[in-house]
């Protein structure tokens, strides 16, 4: 491995009784500087901020009023932070702290900008702890939860290997909390919609992503070649093991057809602006021949988008097939929609290129 992306869950660090679990902190900037000290660069991606905010503002519960949530963040992430750079001064590592909203993903100079900065400090030995700005996020930018931050980042950094701390041992055929018989599965080649049955949807007390959530960003990591492992960060040395090759918890094999940075991003941080509906035909040609979606092929347009944007290919029953980048905007779209590639110049007036969405620019889902 020469680069990889350690999710950890505020069910890992924070304490019993609110705050920080400063020990496991300790722990776990030991293991991580042990790991960069073999020459592997390490980027973490870490929870925490409203569980050590909720000590300070004296709230016995996890917040769930927003504003309350938000406030909590703003106290805490200093304490977060404070305890990872006090941590890894111990072992003389650096840490820089990012803090990024899901607008930084979806716009593609925000997502290049957060890029190259992560490469920098990696590049000058420092390791980037990032966190999700609460502070600042609103429903409609958040990413949800830290599970799907550090897949998008595991993406970005063209990471090797994502490791997911959490505080169970990894995806089980049953819950283990209700069935104390529940046995782990050890390797997914594939996430299946029936292995994201398995996962279930269940959060914890501290956190907001449950398995669920971890699944879903071993999906998205794997399909970019990205091997994932979801670990217990409560057993020490496990992480130390799974670095070395052993396994542990559970391992999600990366696909061997993966998908291209440009896509990814398409596929996975591009916010919809819109949705084409295509006709059979159209739908047939781009998810079975790999062909760019032209104006002919196009039922109706929906949205108010411009070129460039980013927008969905549905079915004429509303199921999603594809996501791309359009050459044109909406209005032009309708005008031209059911019509043949030479007659897109005499109605408009002009024309950018003779495929509505190119394939280059087009990912099927």
């Amino acid at each position: 491995m020469k680069r990889i992306v350690i999710k950890i869950g505020s069910n890992i660090i924070a304490g019993t009784h609110e705050g920080l679990d400063t020990a496991i902190i300790d722990r776990i900037a030991g293991d991580v500087s042990t790991i960069v000290s073999e020459d592997v660069e390490v980027v973490i991606v870490s929870s925490g901020a409203i569980a050590a905010g909720r000590k300070k503002l004296g709230l016995k519960t996890k917040p769930s009023d927003i504003r309350f949530k938000q406030a909590a963040a703003a106290v805490g992430q200093s304490s977060l932070m404070w305890a990872y750079e006090r941590a890894f001064a111990e072992f003389g590592k650096k840490v820089a702290q990012i803090l990024l909203t899901r607008e930084d993903f979806a716009d593609r100079k925000k997502y290049i900008n957060a890029k190259n900065t992560l490469m920098t400090l990696l590049s000058f030995g420092i390791i980037p702890v990032i966190n999700e700005n609460d502070t600042v996020a609103t429903e409609e930018i958040r990413f949800g939860d830290n599970d799907n931050l550090a897949s998008l980042v595991a993406i970005s950094v063209e990471a090797d290997h994502l490791f997911i701390l959490s505080d169970v041992d990894g995806l089980y055929e049953d819950d283990p909390r209700n069935n104390p018989h529940a046995e782990l599965i050890s390797s997914v080649d594939a996430v299946t919609p029936a292995v994201e049955r398995l996962a279930g949807a269940t959060g914890s007390a501290v956190g907001t992503g449950g398995m669920l959530s971890k699944v879903k960003a071993a999906k998205r990591a794997t399909a970019h070649g990205i091997a994932v492992n979801i670990l217990n960060g409560k057993k020490p040395g496990l992480l130390i093991s799974a670095i070395k090759g052993q396994h542990c918890g559970t391992f999600f094999r990366p696909c061997e057809d993966r998908l291209s940075q440009k896509k990814g991003w398409i596929a996975y941080s591009s916010r919809s602006k819109g949705s084409i509906t295509l006709d059979d035909g159209a739908v047939m040609a781009i998810r079975e021949g790999g062909k760019s979606l032209l104006s002919s092929g196009i039922i109706s347009v929906e949205g108010n988008f411009e070129i460039g944007d980013s927008v969905y290919c549905i079915t004429a029953k509303g199921k999603r097939v594809a996501k791309g980048l359009t050459n044109y905007s909406a209005d032009d779209l309708r005008k031209i929609q059911g019509r043949k590639t030479a007659d897109i110049e005499a109605v408009l007036g002009f024309k950018y290129a003779d495929e509505a969405i190119h394939r280059d620019n087009l990912v099927i889902l």
